[in-house]
């Protein structure tokens, strides 16, 4: 089965539909400032209406490379919060940083 649009999850109790995934490659030596700087961005965007949730990740294999991970309620609300002011000083010198790749993903009603 294909997408269904009446997909839905419930983080806190509330229901999301987006995931977004960006991925950095960090050297170890940067290590500390990019954890501390990532869970910044999550702190103000946790400000923004849709936000529920935010993690930041390092792999288990490559420790140069990082994910911040964070749920939304649906696209429009993470693209809203990208337009903010405090947004754009803060998270977007960090999502500016992320591999080329996309980052939204609509959840598939499959999982």
């Amino acid at each position: 089965m294909g997408m269904g649009s009446n997909t839905t999850w419930f983080v806190r109790g509330m229901l999301w539909r987006v995931l977004v995934v960006t991925r950095y490659r960090v050297a170890e030596r940067a290590a500390e400032e990019f954890r501390s700087r990532a869970h910044r961005a999550l702190d103000v965007l946790g400000a923004w209406p849709g936000y529920l949730r935010g993690y930041v990740g390092r792999n288990v294999d490559d420790r140069q490379l990082w994910t911040v991970t964070m749920h939304w309620r649906d696209v429009g609300s993470y693209r809203r919060a990208l337009s903010g002011h405090d947004v754009k000083m803060t998270v977007v010198p960090l999502l500016s940083q992320a591999l080329d790749e996309p980052s939204a993903y609509e959840l598939d009603s499959d999982t």
